[in-house]
């Protein structure tokens, strides 16, 4: 354990010129609708739905479908399948903590923001409807995209529909949140920093995919003002599950708290 360890769980104050947030994993929480699908989907092509769900999570249906059955993935087929899910499963999809102050806030004072997802616009959009959340303008969805995430050209493109220049606010100042390992490799890959939530993923897979905070779900992150010139949050980064100061041995606490 060294200093560095304990500046990656001390409060962060930042302000940022946009967040662009994923959305299932990280604004909702649709994990029963999305195994019930890809679960149906297995059975319905004599594939093992645990296969599929090993790394379906933060990935486009049609990237999935091209994976193992190619002859089926086009946009078409997928909106058809993904428009599905919330009709039969809207009692499946829940908020998950602290979004809808967060996102309301954002909403409220005019504040830059969007969503990124990997669902088409045929799933996210009434997924948001249904939580009842506020709609952002830029809506970025798989059906918008040529590619998909951890190729970061959903986030490049919010940047670019937010009317966010490089030369004016440089890719660090914009805040993406994820919560799958591909997602904050293209949100890092698009040069933002990247707030990992621990609501489907280790520790472990969020920071070796590479983010900069990693916090136990949005109830972490408090929101300090904003409008359209920048978004203030206090960022509470989740401690990693360590050892009692009390078992250190007196050279390791001399080592992180040094005379």
């Amino acid at each position: 354990m060294t200093t560095d360890h304990f500046s990656k769980v001390a409060p962060v104050a930042k302000k940022y010129a946009a967040i662009l947030f994923d959305l299932d994993g990280t604004l909702i929480d649709s994990t029963p609708a999305v195994i019930a699908h890809w679960t149906q989907f297995g059975k319905d092509y004599g594939i093992d739905p645990a296969l599929i769900l090993a790394t379906s999570h933060g990935r486009r249906t049609i990237d999935i479908i091209k994976q193992w059955r190619p002859e089926l993935a086009n946009m078409d087929y997928v909106r058809e399948v993904e428009g599905r899910i919330p009709k039969e499963h809207a009692a499946d999809a829940k908020e998950l903590p602290g979004t809808r102050t967060l996102v309301s806030s954002l909403h409220k004072t005019r504040a830059k923001w969007a969503i990124v997802t990997s669902g088409t616009s045929a799933l996210a959009e009434p997924w948001v409807k249904l939580i009842g959340f506020p709609r952002p303008e830029v809506f970025m969805t798989a059906d918008k995209v040529v590619n998909g995430k951890p190729d970061p050209e959903g986030y490049l493109l919010a940047r670019k529909q937010l009317g966010l220049s490089k030369t004016v606010e440089p890719p660090a100042d914009v805040l993406v949140v994820e919560d799958a390992p591909a997602g904050i490799r293209a949100g890092k890959a698009a040069g933002c920093d990247v707030l990992a939530l621990l609501t489907t993923h280790s520790r472990e897979e969020v920071e070796a995919a590479g983010a900069d905070f990693v916090v136990e779900d949005l109830e972490s992150v408090e929101w300090l003002g904003g409008d359209e010139d920048g978004i203030l949050l206090l960022i509470n980064p989740t401690p990693p599950p360590t050892v009692s100061v009390l078992q250190l041995g007196p050279k390791l606490i001399n080592e992180v708290l040094p005379n």
